[in-house]
């Protein structure tokens, strides 16, 4: 693997002459910006990059639908203060499943369907001042589904 690592450009051993910590790594990667102003969320003494709820809906409908989910996912967008940059879905055949993603300027929210089995995987990052706990009514509007499970991970976490 040390050899396929090399190939690439990269290193899988230490490098004794890094005296750097992951907070000194950190503080180097994410300086504040020029204007002062800060793009990582701070909330209860924790700094990080942002949200990222991982969605289920399990029951749900209209799965297959391809107009209703681009309008889902750019509605949970809104709700949740981003900004769309790109829409890209597509529409498996024969069983109507769609995968996609709409890029936005604060992450992305992607979704995985199986609409034989009522079932949809989502992902709902979002960064800075965006709240993805308010996409998850609209999808839940949208596909109406029996149960939702939800789980949330703060990306990018200053140590």
């Amino acid at each position: 693997m040390a050899q396929a690592l090399a190939r690439l450009g990269m290193n899988s051993e230490a490098d004794p002459r890094n005296t750097h910590s992951v907070a000194d790594t950190v503080a180097e990667a994410w300086p504040e910006a020029e204007n002062g102003k800060d793009y990582y969320v701070s909330r209860n003494g924790v700094k990080y990059a942002g949200t990222h709820l991982l969605i289920d809906l399990w029951g749900a409908s209209k799965l297959d639908d391809l107009k209703l989910v681009e309008d889902a996912l750019r509605d949970s967008a809104i709700a949740g203060g981003a900004t769309i940059l790109h829409c890209h879905l597509h529409h498996f055949q024969p069983n109507g499943g769609i995968s996609g993603v709409l890029v936005l300027a604060e992450s992305h929210i992607t979704i995985h369907s199986w609409p034989e089995r009522g079932y949809a995987a989502l992902d709902v990052f979002m960064c800075g001042d965006c709240d993805p706990y308010k996409a998850i009514p609209v999808l839940k509007a949208a596909f109406s589904p029996d149960f939702v499970t939800v789980s949330e991970s703060k990306r990018g976490l200053v140590p």
